[in-house]
């Protein structure tokens, strides 16, 4: 096949190609993705040239540079190598060399911008030797693993310098349809070159319209650091920036219950909740604990959980009856609709005349053996430790104010963490804990900053905007 130039000027290229056919689908199809390639580095290649200068001494700063006459050098693009000559400045004192080329065409490294984006999308989604594999296939076009590592880590490298300075626009969403700000964080492992299993952060800002219904989600994540003072300090930049765009919503924090998260967003939102669904998992616990038979272990845990997510105060009213389950050494408790009880732990209602005895079975030393034989290895020890458990944790979050489900779902507020925790699997797991993976600190910063600006809806094409409108900060 053969390509050639008709026409050509400053502002356009004509080309010409002649592509052979045959009886082969699959070859001519491969013929033409080549002749595509044999097009595409003859009309980049040209493209590039009009970045140049004609020679003549330009000024950078305050500082005259002159021509050192034209120079080859090899770009890297999207359809293959190409080779050009260019102009390289320097200053009569001599030091530094500066091509204007570079700057103006937005070279990254040796790489045009298109080029450099592919490769690093690339990167955010598939390890270094699969994106070898799909240029080759999907592209026709052979690219080295060094080329693909320098790339992505130049473009991580300017994600982490400007994420300070440049910001960027939530897609097609006004203020006034902004209603609530979800603030989540968690942690997740992922298997480093030193030390093992360590953590790593994610954090989710999510925004929600009157219905509760999610239309937003920023993504932050950061490799495992000691402290994770960074990954706080990045998590605090986008959550001020939020507040900035939609000040009069409401910022809930969610989170599971450990006591650092709730530390972090205590400063920075009006509102806190306990993922629903770890407060659930604490009563699946005891329910597996305490009953022995399974319909009304179902029955007793279908309720509970209802009535937390629905009923004012249910998470008080719980708590007391687990409190009751506990002094009284309760096995196999009757299923009975859940006593009334408010904030304060009183109780409350018609439902108060009932009291918690008329609907217990209470273990005494001559039915216990009986009941553990049937039990088998549900010991007493354990399900008091089930017991004490779900009570710790209820009762802190409790007072925190952080368990008004029955509220929040009638505000139409967010309950669940799932968000935050599908950020988890989605940012880390799937990308950096495939099979054999291990990571240096700054291996996994490269991919997790490039992973979270892709899964960020708008901001991977806001990213590549502004590189074109400011340039590279580390072009070469």
């Amino acid at each position: 096949m053969t390509v050639s130039i008709i026409k050509q000027s400053n502002e356009s290229i004509t080309l010409q190609v002649t592509i052979p056919f045959n009886r082969s689908m699959l070859h001519s199809e491969n013929a033409i993705q080549e002749a595509i390639n044999n097009m595409g580095r003859i009309a980049t290649g040209e493209l590039l040239k009009t970045f140049d200068t004609e020679g003549e001494d330009i000024v950078l700063g305050v500082i005259k540079m002159t021509s050192k006459g034209l120079t080859n050098k090899c770009y890297q693009t999207p359809y293959g190598e190409v080779e050009i000559e260019r102009h390289i400045y320097q200053a009569s004192l001599g030091g530094t060399t500066f091509c204007p080329l570079e700057r103006d065409a937005r070279i990254i490294l040796t790489s045009t911008p298109r080029f450099a984006a592919q490769i690093s999308h690339k990167m955010a989604e598939m390890s270094a030797p699969q994106v070898i594999r799909d240029f080759k296939t999907n592209h026709n076009r052979n690219t080295s693993l060094s080329l693909i590592q320098r790339i992505s880590e130049a473009v991580s490298s300017v994600v982490q310098i400007k994420e300070e300075t440049w910001s960027y626009q939530v897609p097609e969403l006004k203020e006034s349809e902004i209603k609530t700000i979800g603030i989540g964080l968690d942690g997740t492992c992922m298997l480093m070159c030193e030390g093992g299993y360590r953590q790593t952060m994610v954090g989710t800002i999510a925004l929600y319209d009157s219905d509760g219904e999610r239309q937003h989600t920023t993504y932050i994540a950061a490799a495992p650091e000691y402290g994770k003072e960074k990954f706080k300090e990045r998590l605090t930049r986008e959550i001020d920036r939020a507040k900035g765009l939609y000040p009069a919503a409401i910022r809930i924090g969610i989170a599971d219950g450990a006591h650092d998260n709730w530390d972090f967003l205590e400063k920075h939102t009006t509102k806190q909740t306990l993922d629903f669904y770890h407060a659930t998992e604490y009563l699946t616990d005891v329910a597996d604990n305490l009953f022995t038979n399974p319909i009304e272990r179902k029955r007793w845990l279908d309720d509970r959980c209802h009535q937390l997510k629905h009923t004012t105060h249910a998470a008080t009213s719980i708590l007391f009856e687990m409190e009751e389950f506990l002094k009284n050494k309760v096995i196999d408790p009757m299923v009975a609709p859940l006593k009334l009880v408010n904030q304060e732990g009183l109780l409350s209602g018609e439902e108060a005349i009932l009291t918690t005895s008329s609907r217990l079975t209470v273990v005494n030393n001559s039915e216990k053996n009986e009941l553990q034989a049937v039990n088998n290895k549900k010991t007493t020890e354990k399900k008091k430790k089930s017991l004490e458990s779900a009570i710790t944790y209820f009762r802190n979050n409790n007072t925190k104010s952080r368990m008004n489900y029955a509220e929040s779902v009638a505000l139409n507020h967010v309950i669940g963490s799932g968000v935050t925790e599908a950020a988890c699997k989605t940012i880390v797991k799937q990308r950096l804990c495939k099979s054999g993976m291990r990571w240096k600190d700054k291996g996994a910063a490269i991919i997790l900053s490039l992973r979270t600006l892709v899964h960020s809806t708008g901001r991977w094409e806001q990213f590549w905007k502004k590189v074109n409108q400011y340039g590279f900060p580390i072009a070469a």
